[in-house]
């Protein structure tokens, strides 16, 4: 099955800490990379975890909030200095687009590389596509604009049952179609059917990466039964109420985002550095939905 991986390089929130560093996540998904957020540390992180940065062709920005996207420039700069050629497009909100303009126009005017900007808004909507996935924004509930991203392969093709496209003696130029769902319609008029000549096509997979927000069941139906949920869960229930205060959420409230989308599995991030471990996070989380795990930098998590 082709390659759908989660690579997390931060996990922390606001505070880097000597534990963990701001978020910052890098999808593989047929060998073309996807970053989202871009805190602090980032590319040294990459480094570490053998992320090819020539096969990176797009950044997505969550929010403009400094541990979210301040690595960017840093990033930016030493694609530049490495004489990466192609594009890079960066999609971020319009406050955003110039801000990092004025900035790689003082600091790195000269680029080996087309650096594009793509506006995002608060809102449901798909913000990027090719032939294989989509990606869509989801509006999510903190103190400034902020989406959430979903990764949704596209429905695949069935598999060509090679011994019946040899019985049938099925000509090359037909079998993409039938591979798309078509029957095969022989030389003499006789229709076989498709379920016939193939097999199921893979699972399409699917990831949502919900960053900063209070607890906003707004978001459930958008993320309703995706393989994997990574949701922020910067505080513990025992600082429920300081969660609230500052739009963050919870592991419980966490959990029960997962729990009532019907999601695959749970993935918990952003701490607060006032953690020491993230085992109350996961106890907490456990409790209402068992496929929880914690993230921590260098995790590589594969979507089967």
């Amino acid at each position: 099955m082709a390659k759908f991986q989660i690579d997390i390089l931060g996990c922390g929130s606001a505070t880097p800490s000597l534990r963990h560093q701001p978020s910052c996540q890098v999808i593989d998904i047929r060998d073309n990379l996807y970053m989202i957020d871009c805190g602090e540390g980032a590319q040294l992180q990459a480094r570490r975890m053998k992320v090819k940065f020539s096969r990176l062709g797009h950044i997505f920005i969550s929010h403009l909030h400094g541990d979210h996207c301040l690595g960017l420039p840093g990033l930016l700069s030493t694609l530049a200095l490495h004489q990466t050629g192609g594009s890079l497009t960066v999609h971020t909100f319009r406050e955003g687009i110039d801000m990092f303009r004025r900035i790689m126009d003082f600091f790195c005017r000269e680029r080996t590389y087309d650096l594009r900007f793509e506006v995002i808004a608060p809102e449901r909507a798909t913000v990027y596509e090719n032939d294989a996935i989509t990606v869509e924004t989801v509006p999510l509930n903190h103190r400034v604009p902020t989406v959430g991203y979903i990764f949704r392969e596209k429905p695949k093709p069935r598999h060509l049952n090679g011994e019946m496209v040899k019985f049938h003696d099925i000509p090359v130029s037909l079998r993409q179609s039938i591979k798309n769902g078509a029957d095969y319609v022989t030389p003499d008029g006789a229709v076989i059917p498709n379920a016939r000549l193939t097999t199921p096509a893979d699972p399409s997979r699917s990831y949502a990466y919900i960053s900063d927000t209070a607890y906003y069941p707004s978001i459930i139906p958008a993320i309703e039964g995706v393989d994997l949920l990574y949701h922020e869960a910067t505080y513990t229930e025992s600082s429920a109420d300081k969660a609230a205060q500052r739009f963050h959420s919870t592991a419980r409230q966490a959990a029960m985002i997962a729990r009532d989308a019907s999601v695959g599995r749970l993935l918990l991030g952003h701490y607060s550095k006032s953690y020491l471990n993230e085992d109350e996070h996961l106890s907490e989380a456990r409790e209402i939905f068992p496929e929880t795990i914690a993230a921590t930098e260098g995790m590589k998590i594969d979507l089967l």
